[in-house]
C-alpha cells in the first residue's frame, strides 16, 4: 500500500521546545548541540511563538526567549499535504513549521529534512512503475517503459496551471542537474505528460528543447481519461498552461498573537 502524503505521516513527533522564560544563552547552546535553527515556544501547553537563529541575528538578544521570539507563527495542519507544506517552507524561507492539532496543541514539527525523506520514499522510479502497472490493469494492455529524452513541444499537458514558486524550485534544480525525469505516456503518436508539469514549463522557459522522461508506451492507441479531461478544459499545448502566483492561493496559516491578553506576547 502506498503511504499517504500528508504532513502527519512524515512529521517529526519528538519536538524540542522552549518556554518564554528560557534564557537566550540556553537556547544558543541548544542550537549548537542539536544543529536545529529554531524551536517552538510553549506556554501553558500552547504554541505562542518561534525562536530562531534569525531572531538572534536581527535583534538584541540578551535576556529571555520572550524578549526576541517571533509571535507571527507559521504553522501546519496535520492534514496538510506534503506538497503544500513544502511550498510554504519555500515561500517563507523557513526550514521548519510546528504542526498543530485541531485542538490547537503541538503534535509535531515538519522540516525540510522530513520533506526530503518523504520525497526519497516516493521517488519517481517507484511512482512510474506503479503507474505503468495501473495502466496495464486498467486497460488490459501491454506497455513498454524506456528512459529517454522527449521533445518538449511534442508533450501534451494534462493540467492547466503551475505555481510560480515551484517553478523557481524546479529552475534551481535544472541549473544544477538535480531535477527528476517527467512521466510521459505515449499512445499512438501522442506524448501525454502525466507528471512533471512544473519541471517541463521551467525547462521550456530556460530554452531546453528536450526533457529527460520516463516514457510508458502503450501497445495500442487508447484515449486516456486525463486526456479527455484536458480536451474539455481546452488544454492542448504548453501555451495553454497558466503560471499562477501563489499569493492568489493562500496556503499559509499565520496565527498572529494567539493570546493578546498574555503579557508575554508583544507586537
Amino acid at each position: 500500500m502506498t503511504k499517504s502524503t500528508l504532513v502527519k505521516d512524515y512529521m517529526t513527533r519528538a519536538v524540542i521546545t522552549v518556554t518564554p522564560d528560557t534564557p537566550n544563552e540556553e537556547v544558543i547552546q541548544l542550537m549548537k548541540k542539536t544543529g536545529h535553527d529554531g524551536f517552538p515556544v510553549i506556554n501553558n501547553g500552547e504554541v505562542i511563538g518561534m525562536i530562531t537563529a534569525f531572531d538572534f541575528l536581527l535583534k538584541k538578544w540578551a535576556g529571555y526567549v520572550r524578549d526576541i521570539m517571533s509571535t507571527d507563527v507559521v504553522v501546519a495542519d496535520e492534514s496538510m499535504s506534503l506538497n503544500d507544506a513544502a511550498r510554504v517552507l519555500f515561500r517563507m524561507g523557513i526550514s521548519r513549521m510546528p504542526v498543530i492539532s485541531e485542538k490547537g496543541t503541538l503534535v509535531g514539527i515538519i522540516t525540510n529534512t522530513d520533506i526530503v525523506r518523504s520525497h526519497i520514499e516516493r521517488s519517481t522510479p517507484m511512482k512510474v512503475r506503479y503507474f505503468k502497472k495501473t495502466l496495464e490493469q486498467l486497460y488490459n494492455i501491454k506497455t513498454k517503459l524506456v528512459h529517454e529524452k522527449v521533445p518538449i513541444d511534442r508533450l501534451r499537458p494534462t493540467q492547466n496551471r503551475v505555481y510560480a514558486d515551484e517553478l523557481q524550485g524546479r529552475t534551481y534544480e535544472l541549473r544544477r542537474g538535480l531535477a527528476e525525469p517527467t512521466i510521459v505516456v505515449k499512445t499512438g503518436n501522442r506524448f501525454i505528460l502525466v507528471d512533471g508539469h512544473h519541471r517541463t514549463v521551467a525547462s521550456r522557459k530556460l530554452g531546453f528543447k528536450e526533457i529527460d522522461s520516463y516514457v510508458i508506451t502503450l501497445d495500442e492507441d487508447i484515449k486516456l481519461g486525463m486526456e479527455k479531461t484536458a480536451d474539455k478544459e481546452g488544454i492542448f499545448s504548453l501555451d495553454d498552461v497558466e503560471i499562477i502566483d501563489d499569493a492568489q492561493h493562500p496556503l499559509i496559516a499565520i496565527t498572529g498573537p494567539l493570546r493578546k491578553d498574555d503579557k508575554v506576547i508583544k507586537k
